[in-house]
């Protein structure tokens, strides 16, 4: 049965959209109906989920000029190359300024459709259709979109807000377990950011995500979605506080970059980069050892890494970390935490606490 189980806002006036939760509303035709404007329909998705819910996507489109792409599957596939198979669709089949373009995957998906929606004639719409914990509770809010390039993750891309997110639990069912737990990072962060209750019930209630627990899932992602609608509100264009959501991620894109794009899936990343933070903020003599235990042991309860990996050089993450978008007039800045639920975006460290704190992992 289609069910809508929590309706939250992103109030960015006229860029204002809905993110729907429930379970089985993928294909509920009415969630995307009274979002698109014009008649032709281009359902981007990749060669996982396609088997699985395609064809139940394309049926609540029915009456709509409909065409779709399939693209290869991972994070070493979100290219410039591999986007422009959506741009020759689009143009191959005369789609208008009207159309709008529906994002059927994961993160990858999501940014490269967000992406091509903000290019093709200069802008059009599109719908987030996330399918993946980490896409539902994070990339497919917030109208980030982009493609990565060698040198750097997300390097090429633009602001470009959805017109709706549609995000069904029950295609969490279908999930490998290495994908949950990735998308559980993300969930951490924001208890870490600036939610420390929410940090104290994932602590509580991480076996329950795990094990795919409904009501836990549903409760996680609707909490992780209004903390991030509420930053996204106040900071649309990530001039201030919009940064704290970068926690972990100057770390984990080195660490993604240096590994070879797929070889770490991006929450695993990011988990390690938020150890490495939280590691950090105790040798700045801003974070208890006992709240870092707390980050590093939740991260392991959810079979997450908590280490950056051996065989990436700490010069050579370093070097990465110094492209970073975050850097600024080429001094890095890093999200570093006062304590559980307390984070600030600084550069007030010097690169040898950087590295010290990466020798650390070396010295065990």
């Amino acid at each position: 049965m289609n069910t809508v189980e929590q309706t939250l806002q992103v109030d960015l006036g006229d860029r204002s959209y809905p993110i729907y939760i429930g379970s089985s509303i993928l294909d509920d035709a009415s969630l995307y109906r009274r979002h698109i404007a014009g008649k032709q329909v281009l359902v981007v998705t990749n060669e996982t989920v396609a088997p699985l819910y395609l064809q139940r996507v394309l049926g609540a489109l029915e009456g709509y000029e409909l065409s779709h792409v399939i693209l290869p599957d991972g994070e070493q596939y979100k290219t410039i190359e591999v986007w422009g198979q959506i741009i020759d669709e689009l143009l191959a089949r005369r789609f208008n300024r009207n159309c709008t373009l529906v994002a059927l995957g994961g993160g990858v998906i999501g940014d490269m459709t967000g992406f091509a929606a903000a290019s093709y004639q200069r802008g059009v719409d599109f719908i987030q259709v996330p399918t993946t914990l980490l896409s539902q509770v994070d990339s497919s809010v917030g109208g980030k979109t982009g493609v990565n390039h060698a040198l750097g993750k997300n390097m090429i891309g633009a602001f470009h807000q959805p017109k709706c997110v549609i995000a069904d639990t029950t295609s969490l069912d279908t999930l490998d377990d290495r994908q949950l737990s990735s998308g559980i990072a993300e969930v951490v962060k924001y208890g870490l950011i600036n939610d420390g209750a929410f940090f104290s019930w994932l602590e509580e209630n991480v076996q329950a995500l795990l094990s795919r627990d409904t009501a836990a899932l549903v409760y996680a992602i609707a909490h992780s979605c209004q903390d991030k609608a509420d930053i996204v509100t106040a900071d649309e264009r990530e001039v201030g506080q919009r940064a704290l959501l970068n926690l972990g991620h100057t770390f984990g894109h080195g660490i993604e970059t240096g590994m070879g794009y797929g070889e770490w899936l991006h929450g695993e990343a990011v988990a390690a980069g938020m150890a490495i933070a939280a590691k950090l903020s105790c040798h700045l003599n801003w974070m208890s050892r006992a709240d870092e235990s707390r980050v590093v042991n939740l991260l392991k309860q959810a079979r997450l890494p908590v280490e950056p990996p051996a065989t990436l050089s700490h010069e050579a993450l370093m070097g990465l970390m110094a492209v970073d978008k975050k850097a600024l007039d080429g001094h890095l800045r890093l999200v570093l935490l006062k304590g559980i639920g307390d984070a600030l975006v600084t550069d007030q460290f010097e690169t040898l606490d950087i590295v010290q704190t990466l020798n650390e992992y070396t010295q065990q």
